[in-house]
């Protein structure tokens, strides 16, 4: 199979690059092909020519995106309407990839794919958008919504943590926002089972469990074996221009109704992550510098 990647240089694309690479055709991209020119979406999948167009690029800095409406709406939005259109000139399936800040926060269930969003940020409401565009132009999709997500390339949550572990005396982190906390190298290969499966439609894929920021950081302290103080707070308590769902665990339904296998538990995951990957990676990094 060959496969159109964009967003290669993020935490997703290059997990996905390294998880699909082994055994399918990539052809990757990333900054050289702004999904935002429709002109060049269109020449460039059908020079191309792949069997599939998988979307990893977006506008992810949530609380800049309150500031620069208009880019995360380019990049979430036009850029994903771009590739589907492209993928409906050439007559071949699109994966983009989503979020759970599609969802509105206020549910006490996980939500599942059949549970309608209703975003509150500029960040939720962009990637929706992209969704809608994605599904109004093409009947062979897949919108595959994801969550709290860390890799080894690229900032994240956990690796902030871990350096302010190691740095600061006491760490505050929000206690009242929960979600499901996954592993970007688990998702690409995840993403590729399904895009293997061919079962079209819209997928909750994360990690398996749920926690909040406080309880995902205990987790982070305890496997770095970091012995730094954690104290929970309220979102209340910091200051942050974009709102944020209190609760955004997802449920993943389609895949339990195709009899996919679930993810693994996201502290399963966490462990190697931590103990493995990103040690390894490190000493990688190093070698380039």
């Amino acid at each position: 199979m060959k496969i159109l990647l964009t967003g290669a240089e993020g935490q997703l694309g290059r997990d996905f690059l390294f998880a699909a690479a082994a055994r399918h055709e990539v052809v990757a991209h990333d900054v050289d092909l702004d999904i935002t020119n429709r002109k060049a979406v269109l020449e460039r999948v059908a020079s191309v020519s792949p069997h599939i167009v998988v979307n990893a690029a977006a506008f992810t800095d949530v609380d800049r995106a309150e500031l620069e409406e208009v880019a995360a709406y380019r990049t979430n939005a036009l850029g994903p309407y771009n590739l589907a259109l492209a993928c409906r000139e050439e007559d071949i399936p699109f994966l983009h990839v989503s979020t759970d800040f599609v969802f509105r926060g206020d549910s006490t269930e996980p939500y599942t794919e059949f549970d309608s969003p209703a975003p509150m940020s500029v960040y939720g409401k962009s990637k929706y958008a992209g969704e809608c565009y994605v599904r109004s132009l093409l009947n062979r999709y897949y919108i595959c919504r994801t969550s709290w997500l860390f890799g080894v390339s690229g900032k994240n949550f956990v690796k902030t943590m871990i350096e302010k572990g190691k740095t600061e005396p006491r760490v505050k982190v929000v206690d009242d926002q929960e979600g499901c906390p996954t592993y970007s190298r688990d998702l690409a290969f995840k993403l590729l089972e399904i895009i293997e499966k061919g079962i079209y439609g819209i997928y909750h894929v994360s990690n398996s469990g749920s926690c909040t920021w406080y309880q995902f950081t205990r987790d982070i302290f305890d496997i770095a074996m970091i012995d730094t103080p954690v104290s929970p707070i309220s979102t209340e308590e910091i200051s942050r221009l974009a709102p944020r769902p209190k609760y955004s665990v997802m449920r993943s339904v389609v895949l339990e109704m195709q009899g996919i296998e679930p993810m693994r538990p996201y502290r399963e995951a966490l462990e190697d992550f931590i103990l493995r990957d990103l040690p390894e990676w490190e000493k990688q990094d190093e070698k380039t510098r």
